[in-house]
């Protein structure tokens, strides 16, 4: 019996620090799609190109396989601790490449909980290059005429 005790209390503890119980694992959000905001969709107009269209709101995720008139702006937030935010705009054209109708799925004026500052990962676009260089010396150069002469 005290064997068993012993079996049943070292599989409890082997499961509890192997991860797979109840300490829980890191998560993160998870961003995925064309980021949609209420600002770029209200700069959208009935009548713009599809060249300023894609100005305004970058290429779209998804374009029609069917019909090249409409195109989808998808933007999914799998928040880690949290639900799923999705916002959806889908644009459509007239045969002439003219935006015609503008539909919009989800709360697009909620700020999205977005984080820039993340320490981890690779070095983020805008640091310059060349800071890591080192600075110019400030030492003056010694004349010729003090330089040490090597004798051979």
């Amino acid at each position: 019996m005290q064997k068993l005790t012993q079996i049943i209390t070292l599989s409890v503890a082997l499961t509890v620090v192997s991860g797979c119980s109840y300490v829980g694992v890191y998560k993160r959000d998870i961003p995925q799609g064309n980021l949609v905001t209420q600002e770029m969709v209200s700069q959208l107009q009935p009548g713009m190109t599809q060249e300023q269209v894609t100005y305004v709101m970058g290429s779209p995720l998804l374009e029609a396989p069917f019909d090249a008139n409409q195109w989808d702006y998808v933007f999914r937030l799998d928040k880690a601790y949290g639900g799923v935010e999705q916002r959806r705009v889908t644009l459509t054209f007239d045969p002439q490449g003219r935006l015609v109708n503008i539909e919009k799925q989800g709360d697009l004026s909620a700020p999205l909980p977005l984080n820039k500052e993340s320490s981890m990962g690779p070095a983020t676009e805008g640091i310059d290059p060349l800071d890591a260089l080192p600075e110019d010396s400030t030492q003056t150069p010694i004349p010729p005429s003090e330089q040490p002469v090597s004798q051979p």
